[in-house]
């Protein structure tokens, strides 16, 4: 059974998530201590990470950092904060996908489902690892590093899902609309500023290693890979 670790302080909203993941087969705990979240976490062992932004101590975005020092375990936000740089933030800070309050509660079901299979799902996790490479340029999709050269980067799950799409349709594009199937099964419920703030990210790791300018925007269409090294 897979492990859902609830950080939200208000104990209605707490406890109506926990009777919903439990009532779809799912166990889950809700944080009582906010002072030390990641004792927690360590302590649980989660698959999945419900996380309010409003906590007291330290806010989300602080404990979604800490989690991804160590962990690449899907993240959602849940938040009454309804605003574009709020969910910016959210993905920012290594959230995975962001749902406002009041919240329908077969959304947020529908959206733990989608992850926990793109997490844990059978074609997550292969036998060998898999590494696509041009030009030089390596991503490993289950290590999250992009390598090129003698410089590596970290990757976020979805950082990691658009450089495989752009890679595996260079140098085709990549239609938006194909990204946005691969990354979210939900399309209904994505902000579609969602996917340019993933882009932006994706530029600043192909600067980090050495290749500014590889990901052209095709008006109208999507995104390309653009190799010029």
């Amino acid at each position: 059974m897979q492990n859902v670790l609830i950080i939200e302080d208000d104990p209605k909203i707490a406890e109506h998530l926990q009777s919903y993941i439990v009532k779809y087969g799912y166990n889950a705990i809700i944080v009582a201590n906010f002072d030390d979240v990641m004792d927690e976490f360590h302590n649980q062992k989660p698959d999945l990470v419900l996380l309010d932004i409003n906590l007291p101590s330290f806010d989300g975005y602080y404990w979604c950092r800490q989690i991804r020092k160590e962990s690449i375990c899907p993240v959602i936000f849940i938040s009454a904060r309804v605003g574009e740089m709020d969910q910016v933030m959210a993905l920012e800070n290594g959230g995975d996908d962001f749902i406002t309050k009041p919240f329908h509660p077969e959304i947020v079901m529908a959206k733990i489902r989608s992850q926990l299979r793109r997490a844990y799902g059978e074609y997550a996790s292969h036998a060998q690892e898999r590494i696509l490479e041009t030009e030089g340029l390596k991503l490993f999709p289950e290590r999250l590093e992009l390598t090129f050269r003698d410089k590596t980067v970290p990757l976020s799950k979805k950082e990691a899902d658009i450089i495989e799409s752009l890679l595996e349709r260079y140098p085709r594009v990549a239609g938006r609309e194909d990204l946005l199937e691969k990354l979210w099964d939900e399309q209904t419920y994505v902000d579609e500023n969602t996917l340019n703030v993933n882009i932006a990210r994706v530029r600043k790791k192909f600067e980090a290693v050495g290749l500014p300018g590889s990901v052209e925007t095709v008006r109208g269409a999507g995104y390309r890979l653009i190799v010029n090294w």
